[in-house]
């Protein structure tokens, strides 16, 4: 597990090279809670992630990505993506967040102290509120907004504002998709920390 104050540019002998090869994401303490995570994670050059933050191995936060445990602590598995323009936002003292492994967080997603089981998809765009759950290998359909409080079973899926029960998903369907797109992006992070630059195939 690493971790750092304020990163701006940082090599990889300061920290690990097994990180990524440099790492320009705002990395800053608050309250005196500081970021960890563990092996091979990437951060883009213009993520911020502050305060009470744990990340497990492999995890890739983009770009305009915003990961805030300021006011309440963040807990996140391994392979968990975090694409961009995702903020991620607890409340102060009630509710935290907490991520499983294998976890895809779509463009523009909004989590605000919420639970997100291992293996789910929540799509694009969608906001999910306070004391939410979301199963394992449930997807969250893009644009959907999951209130306060929503209990979204394992294998569901759920769209619409406010977001409601659609189907059950096939299991093995699901953990392909859902497991498919975190693999994908380990990879893609890859294409970002190696030099020199690989085939992006």
């Amino acid at each position: 597990m690493f971790c750092a104050h304020l990163i701006v540019t940082l090599h990889p002998e300061i920290v690990n090279s097994q990180i990524v090869n440099y790492i320009m994401a705002l990395i800053k303490t608050v309250c005196g809670l500081t970021p960890k995570w563990g092996e091979g994670c990437y951060f883009s050059e213009n993520a911020t992630i502050v305060g009470d933050v744990q990340m497990g191995d492999q995890c890739t936060v983009w770009f305009n990505t915003v990961v805030r445990g300021d006011v309440n602590y963040i807990k996140i598995g391994n392979r968990v993506n975090i694409q961009d323009g995702s903020c991620l936002h607890t409340l102060y003292k009630k509710a935290a967040i907490e991520i499983g492994d294998d976890v895809t967080i779509g463009h523009n997603v909004t989590l605000h102290g919420c639970t997100v089981k291992s293996g789910a998809l929540i799509g694009m765009g969608a906001t999910v509120l306070d004391d939410a759950v979301i199963g394992e290998g449930a997807i969250i359909a893009a644009g959907a907004l999951v209130l306060k409080g929503t209990q979204v079973g394992d294998g569901e899926l759920w769209g619409g504002v406010p977001a409601k029960f659609i189907k059950k998903v096939d299991p093995a369907q699901a953990k392909e998709l859902n497991i498919g797109i975190a693999k994908h992006y380990i990879m893609y992070a890859d294409w970002y920390k190696d030099t020199p630059q690989p085939s992006c195939q």
